[in-house]
C-alpha cells in the first residue's frame, strides 16, 4: 500500500457520514445535552460516542465483597423474634396478657 492511498483511507475513516437510528431516550439524552452546550448535534454525538467508546473499552475492576462488622449487640430482651406482636409489646412498654 503506498503512502497516498494509506493517506486516503485514513482520511475517509475521519469524516465518515452514516445513518444513526437512535432509540427514543438516547435522542432526547443527546438534544438536551445540544441544547445545554448550544452544540450541533454532529458534535454532540461525537462527543458521546467517543466517551462511551472510552469508558467502554476500559477493563473493569473486579468490585470487592463488602462485609458487614460484626457487633454484639448483648442478649435478647423478649423470648422470641418470632413472635412480633411480643416484640413490639415489650419495644413499647407494653405488658403481655
Amino acid at each position: 500500500m503506498n503512502g497516498l492511498h494509506m493517506g486516503a483511507e485514513f482520511s475517509m475513516l475521519r469524516c465518515m457520514r452514516t445513518t444513526l437510528s437512535l432509540d427514543d431516550d438516547v435522542a432526547v439524552l443527546l438534544d438536551q445535552v445540544r441544547k445545554r452546550r448550544k452544540g450541533q448535534m454532529k458534535e454532540i454525538v461525537n462527543q458521546a460516542l467517543r466517551e462511551g467508546s472510552t469508558r467502554m473499552t476500559r477493563v473493569r475492576k473486579e468490585a470487592t465483597r463488602y462485609h458487614t462488622p460484626e457487633a454484639s449487640l448483648g442478649r435478647c430482651f423478649v423470648g422470641s423474634l418470632d413472635d412480633v406482636a411480643e416484640v413490639l409489646a415489650v419495644a413499647e412498654g407494653e405488658r403481655l396478657r
